[in-house]
């Protein structure tokens, strides 16, 4: 899979690149991540890639004539241009506070293509016939404003090029975490508890521990070791519920649950109703 970055801060991806996975990938040779000076496609001797914007108001844009010829050197065309080949296996996308959420699905959605363009924004964005004319989608990794879309894009090239193959020394880690798909092997109106307590459509992961045993007075919970893995699946399941619901209960909204998980989580309900742990 191939990356393009364009950015007037291309320096600012040399270490994050450098590093654990993302560096491993691209030595195998499974990644590529190209960055892109926006300021190598202006023509004045300011090397000038934004303006003030019509209508008034603080902070500057950036230009969309830089945007287009940086994008047309590496053969990216206005959409009504593309060809069905290229529509079908990249996606432009612009980084920005507006745009919609990038969560798991989407980097699941982005993971099947060959190539990822990422436009970073800067100062008050991006001139909107950018986006109109080339941008494919625009993401926002959440609801708060940075300084740039630099740290947006290495957000998304991460999220995703983990779910790449080969990438992940294990490749159900990718596959079984919070926000994974759900097990195929157990629809929603069925008993029991899942197989894969982490593809759990979409709640959270489960608590891990490690040795030792006992850490500042607090061990590992019983149930952990004593070898019982249907204890464990059903533990592991118990608690991902209850974590989603401390912490992120709007996912509960459309997570995929069965009749066990239901009354699991009725019953975590009763327990935090009742003030207990």
């Amino acid at each position: 899979m191939r990356f393009d970055i364009i950015t007037i801060f291309p320096g600012f991806f040399a270490g994050i690149f450098e590093h654990g996975i993302v560096r491993r990938a691209r030595a195998a040779g499974l990644v590529t991540v190209e960055t892109h000076d926006l300021r190598a496609f202006t023509h004045d001797r300011h090397r000038t890639v934004d303006d003030r914007p019509f209508g008034g108001g603080e902070g500057m844009v950036l230009k969309a004539e830089p945007l287009a010829e940086a994008l047309g050197s590496f053969g990216i065309e206005p959409k009504a241009a593309r060809s069905e080949t290229i529509r079908s296996t990249t996606r432009v996308i612009l980084l920005s506070a507006q745009g919609r959420p990038f969560t798991q699905a989407v980097a699941r959605e982005l993971a099947r293509l060959d190539r990822l363009v990422l436009l970073c924004g800067r100062y008050e964005g991006v001139d909107e016939r950018i986006n109109q004319l080339y941008c494919d989608v625009e993401l926002s990794i959440g609801d708060y404003v940075l300084s740039g879309g630099e740290l947006a894009a290495a957000v998304v090239v991460d999220a995703v090029m983990r779910l790449l193959p080969g990438v992940l020394g294990n490749e159900a880690s990718g596959e079984f975490e919070s926000f994974g798909v759900a097990d195929a092997e157990i629809s929603a109106d069925q008993e029991g508890v899942p197989r894969s307590q982490h593809g759990a459509g979409g709640l959270l992961d489960y608590p891990h521990y490690t040795r030792p045993a006992e850490f500042l007075g607090l061990r590992v919970p019983e149930t952990l070791l004593n070898g019982d893995h249907v204890e464990i699946r059903r533990w592991r399941r118990e608690q991902q519920l209850r974590k989603t619901l401390q912490n992120r209960p709007d996912l509960l909204e459309n997570a995929i649950l069965t009749a066990e998980d239901r009354k699991l989580l009725n019953a975590i309900r009763e327990t935090i109703r009742r003030g207990e742990q």
